[in-house]
């Protein structure tokens, strides 16, 4: 276990530049998700961790020593790709002991290791399997099971729920968590998911076209967001963004509300609007409401509230869900 530090760092790719000087550190033993958009440097930044990639400038070092130009194999990290990568003519616990095999681990040493692994994963009865017998969530803890058995200093995540189903994503994540909690390692997670951000980090990095918009606990950036970019990309569903008067009437030129932040009413409130289209999930609805003064708004309402297309309502938004932004920064709470 150790931590990560990330000195200056910058990636060209001849003259372009994708990842400019950046700085980060990740602490030791932390949960720490790197999340944004497709093309925001994310993967690049782990794989530089990893070593899969060359760093163009700047210094990378973990637990204390500079690793900005060692080998992958050297570096005391291992990494889990979207990928399975599973030979699928071996067994699992030989894909799981590949790695120690290679490495010229004693077998029954090695044995020892595969079958500790498997019982923390929960693969004990399937060690005689070969991947094509199991599902998409066994042959992934395979694969993050063959990382754990070599013991790293930092495990590596490069979307690695991304190929399973909503279902099985979700209960991959709480499997992760409650990994991590176990081993209680440093652990970095790249995803443009969201909701694997908040759910699983306990520090979450948002980038944006290589640049860090903002480092902070889950509920921080959330409660927070110190840009609009982070204020839409946190949260779900995304937040009503409203410029204009009635952003200069808050002292901005952008006001953020988020959907559950927004109460409706047939008889009274703030700004009148009529009803688009109104999703029902269950114990909550979602409701999209076009307004001649806020404009496109969606509200976050519990229960089974009657609004269908066409209907008048009144949005009110909480005064403690209001954020404001003035010159791209947050200006107000």
């Amino acid at each position: 276990m150790a931590d990560v530090l990330i000195q200056s760092v910058t990636k060209r790719y001849g003259t372009v530049t994708v990842v400019p000087s950046l700085d980060l550190h990740i602490p030791e033993g932390s949960f720490t998700v790197l999340v944004g958009p497709s093309g925001c440097g994310k993967s690049t930044l782990l794989r530089m961790i990893a070593g899969l990639e060359s760093v163009s400038d700047g210094k990378i070092s973990i637990g204390g020593q500079d690793i900005t130009h060692v080998a992958p194999s050297k570096r005391g990290v291992a990494m889990v790709f979207q990928s399975y990568a599973l030979y699928p003519h071996m067994t699992v616990a030989e894909n799981i002991g590949f790695g120690l095999r290679l490495a010229g681990i004693p077998k029954a040493d090695m044995d020892e290791r595969v079958r500790e692994v498997a019982g923390i994963l929960q693969l004990g009865p399937l060690l005689e399997r070969r991947p094509k017998q199991l599902s998409g969530g066994q042959r992934q803890r395979v694969a993050i099971g063959r990382a754990i058995v070599r013991k790293p200093k930092v495990f590596l995540f490069d979307e690695p729920l991304s190929n399973l189903d909503a279902a099985l994503r979700a209960q991959m994540r709480v499997e992760l968590s409650e990994l991590h909690e176990r081993l209680g390692s440093t652990m970095v997670y790249v995803t443009h998911d969201q909701v694997e951000a908040m759910t699983m980090a306990d520090q979450i990095v948002v980038l944006n076209k290589g640049n860090i918009e903002q480092v902070g606990a889950p509920m921080d950036l959330y409660r927070q967001p110190a840009t609009p970019f982070v204020a839409g990309f946190i949260g779900s569903p995304k937040m009503n963004f409203i410029d204009g008067a009635i952003a200069r009437e808050f002292g901005g030129d952008l006001v953020g509300i988020r959907p559950e932040h927004v109460t409706l009413s047939q008889h009274e409130g703030r700004w009148p609007a009529t009803v688009r289209h109104a999703e029902h999930l269950g114990g909550e609805t979602l409701v999209h409401l076009d307004s001649p003064v806020a404009g496109r708004l969606t509200a976050k309402v519990s229960g089974d509230i009657d609004a269908a297309p066409g209907a008048s309502v009144f949005a009110t938004p909480g005064g403690a869900g209001l954020h404001v932004f003035a010159d791209g920064q947050r200006v107000l709470t």
